[in-house]
């Protein structure tokens, strides 16, 4: 039976005449993903390196997201070619891997996309959601048509070697981690600190130089706003959990007196 696969988020980008606009899924709830994929938003970034999501959760997701108008990535836990492998056989289109610090981790993230002989990938297309157990005609021979993978530079030597990361074949985009990246450089905490946002926009410039997409994670819409305007081809601009959390304090200060709030340092 032949069936088309979604387009993937390099199509996406490719198409798109204004900078993408997503979100974090890391709660680990498929419900809470499915209310913020029917939001109007571009694309939904589920994550399995900071939350709660597994194998498991992250499939379901990937199921329910797939009924709306909306992109999911998914970003691994590591740079590993067995947790890259288990991700793409879910049937995630788009992936995201962390800490890429060099061209050498970046070809390695490519070469864990790819089937032999271009790659590493183990070969489980009838086992597997991906070809949809081998009803996604010539799935094998185009598999990399169907996968977007973006990298992530997050420390101070990702940012040197942004340029070598951006130029090698396959990657097809670079998202920046404005946390670890500052953290690396010694202001752990201080993501919009001038030295911070200095190093993020060169990491712009440099992919923009290679003719690739470049995003950011900007929760502070000031900070996202900065961005956009400085070239960003795609931005997360929140999460789930973190808007539930400031939503939820926002009830609580607006209906509760300080005297009577419960103590939330004790919990």
């Amino acid at each position: 039976m032949p069936l088309r696969l979604d387009p993937s988020f390099r199509e996406a980008l490719a198409a798109s005449a204004r900078p993408l606009i997503g979100m974090w899924a890391c709660s680990g709830s498929p419900l809470v993903t499915e209310v913020a994929a029917g939001s109007g938003l571009d694309w939904l970034l589920i994550d399995m390196e900071h939350s709660a999501n597994t194998l498991e959760s992250t499939l379901v997701q990937l199921q329910v997201v797939a009924a709306y108008p909306i992109t999911p990535v998914v970003r691994v836990p590591s740079n590993d070619a067995v947790s890259i492998k288990q991700v793409l056989d879910l049937g995630a289109q788009n992936i995201i891997i962390p800490m890429v610090s060099s061209a050498d981790e970046a070809r390695a993230a490519v070469a864990a996309t790819r089937y032999p002989p271009e790659g590493v990938r183990g070969v489980g297309s009838a086992l597997a959601r991906s070809a949809r157990w081998n009803r996604v005609d010539g799935y094998l021979r185009d598999s990399a048509q169907y996968t977007s993978l973006t990298v992530q530079i997050e420390t101070a030597a990702g940012v040197d070697a942004a340029s070598e990361i951006a130029a090698v074949d396959g990657v097809d985009a670079v998202f920046v981690g404005p946390s670890d990246l500052s953290a690396s450089m010694g202001l752990l905490g201080q993501q919009t600190h001038p030295d911070v946002v200095d190093a993020v926009e060169s990491v712009f410039a440099a992919v923009s130089a290679a003719g690739k997409p470049v995003g950011v994670n900007a929760f502070d819409p000031a900070a996202a706003d900065a961005y956009i305007a400085g070239g960003a081809d795609f931005v997360a601009v929140g999460a789930d959990v973190a808007l539930l959390a400031r939503a939820s304090e926002a009830l609580a200060a607006r209906f509760i007196t300080a005297a009577d709030a419960p103590d939330r340092a004790s919990y």
